[in-house]
């Protein structure tokens, strides 16, 4: 398993906040990861890879969303997830 562990609760904007960009984004790199982990050893799932490759797709959208919405919740999520961008 990797050794990076994300936290989503740290991404709530309020304790009942479940629908923010910023939350969305953390729950989606949390099962990037655990995929990601999965597909070093199972190199032919392409079931999973097709999977991984949507969740990737969802979660720029809502990174480029939070950009053009609050650049500094965007530079902070970035920055808190360790993503390179």
């Amino acid at each position: 398993m990797s050794e990076k562990t994300i936290e989503p609760k740290d991404f709530q904007l309020h304790d009942k906040d479940t629908g923010s960009a910023d939350y969305q984004a953390a729950l989606l790199t949390t099962r990037i990861l655990h995929l990601t982990d999965h597909m070093l050893i199972h190199k032919k799932d392409f079931a999973s890879r097709r999977g991984l490759l949507t969740l990737v797709a969802r979660r720029r959208k809502l990174l480029d969303f939070l950009k053009r919405d609050s650049r500094e919740r965007y530079e902070k999520t970035i920055a808190a997830l360790g993503l390179r961008r």
